[in-house]
This record gives C-alpha cells, structure tokens and sequence, in this order.
C-alpha cells in the first residue's frame, strides 16, 4: 500500500511479463479488508485496521466498512520490513555462533553456506511461532564442519526486538491520518505470513488494551481473495456476493503537479 508510483508501475510490468491480464493494481490492505468484508457481510459501519506483515513489506490500512461500502480512510507502512529481516537477524546471530565454536571461521565468505543457513533459519523462525525453541542440524556448511545448535523462542524475539517494535509507529500514524482513537477500531485484521509471530502479535494487543485480534482470514490467501473479488467486479461480473461493492481508496504519498 506504501509503494511510491515508480515501485506500482514494476509490480504492474511484473504482472504483464509474467503473461497476466493487468486490469488494474490494488492495494493489498485493501484487499485483504474486501476478504473480510465479504467473509463477515458487514452491515452497520465499522472501522477496521488492516495489519498486513509479509515476507518483505508492512503495510497498516483503516477501513470503514458499511453496506458494501469499503472506505479507505488512511494508510502508512514501511516498504522494508518483514519476514526476510527476521531472517537476516537469526542468519547473523548464528554466524557469529560459528565463529565461536569454530575458530574464528567466517561462514559469510561461502556464499552456499549462507543460502543454506539462511533456509534452515526461516525454517526455524517459523518453528518458533508454534514451539519454544527450535533445532538447526545443518552438515558439513563449511569445510567439512556439521553445524549443529538451537534457538529459543525467546532469544529469537530478544533479536528482533526492535524490528518487532517499530510495527506499532505506522499503526500510530495511520489512527493519527485517519483521526481515530485506538478505542474507535471495531476489528484489527491479520494479514501477511509474519503475523503468525507471537510476540509480533503481543505487541498489537497490547497496544489495543488486550483486545482481540481477528483471524478468521486466511493470512497468505486473504489479499489474492480480495483481488480476484475486484477483479470479477472490473470485469463485469454479475453475481451477488459483489453485486454492490465499492472500493474507494486512498493516495498513500503525496501528489505533485509538473
């Protein structure tokens, strides 16, 4: 939702090289809140935020939902931020454990090595949404040497701790766009594989004051479920689920005039 319109028109050309029908580019908070609209069939007004925490982006919408009738009614992120820093955080924290138990050998000069330890540590981070710790058996990653070694769930958060922090900024800046208090949001919506984190999810409720947070979408499915809905729309689909839906977005950056 964040992206500027040079970082739209590359996701539009991506889709045209990879032989797809562009019929138009939708936000993907966006998307996610027409998933969850249509799931809940929405009718008196309510406002949603929309808190989408991928591989590689964030992104945090508030939309007023009402009859069909989806508003978006401000929008903030940071197009840097995701899974792949959790990654990156684990990937360093276990090179420097090499060159500890291994005298001083530097795992980042192969650069196999590190694809291998960069899976095993994605694999591991997602270990830990569900269990307190997590194994990393790895043979011979360098020069012969089997890596072997753990990770608790809570070393894991210790290392990205900050990063994990720093999602509550756009969700502040978005209720500040919006001009909403936090006790005005009726749903926050789960959207994006890293909001499996459990401490990512922590964060939020308590920000909320404890409320509940919505996951009855499908994290990795609800923005492809939204897009196909606007597209059927664009396309003149006539069937009822979508027969009075309206999407009114918002221009996450500012315009200029030449």
């Amino acid at each position: 939702a964040y992206f500027n319109d040079s970082q739209r028109q590359a996701t539009k050309d991506a889709g045209t090289i990879s032989g797809l029908n562009v019929l138009r580019i939708i936000n993907e908070p966006t998307a996610a809140a027409i998933a969850y609209g249509l799931d809940k069939k929405v009718e008196r007004e309510r406002n949603v935020l929309i808190f989408d925490l991928g591989g590689g982006t964030f992104d945090v919408s508030i939309l007023s939902i009402e009859d069909g009738i989806f508003e978006v009614k401000s929008t903030a992120g940071d197009t840097h931020l995701g899974g792949e820093d959790f990654d990156s955080r684990l990937v360093n924290h276990f090179v420097e454990e090499f060159k500890r138990k291994h005298k001083g050998k530097d795992l980042t000069t192969n650069k196999r090595a590190v694809r291998r330890l960069r899976t095993a540590c994605e694999r591991a981070k997602r270990t830990l949404s569900s269990s307190a710790q997590a194994n990393i058996e790895i043979d011979s990653l360098l020069e012969g040497i089997d890596f072997y070694t753990s990770i608790t769930r809570a070393r894991f958060e210790e290392l990205c701790s900050d990063l994990f922090r720093s999602t509550l900024d756009p969700v502040e800046k978005a209720l500040r766009d919006a001009k909403l208090d936090k006790g005005a949001v009726h749903e926050i919506v789960l959207v994006g594989g890293s909001t499996r984190i459990p401490k990512v999810q922590k964060l939020l409720q308590d920000f909320f004051n404890g409320r509940e947070l919505n996951k009855s979408i499908n994290p990795d499915e609800a923005v492809a479920y939204g897009a196909a809905v606007q597209a059927a729309i664009l396309t003149g689909d006539k069937s009822e689920a979508v027969q009075d839906l309206l999407l009114l977005d918002v221009a996450p950056l500012s315009l200029g005039l030449e």
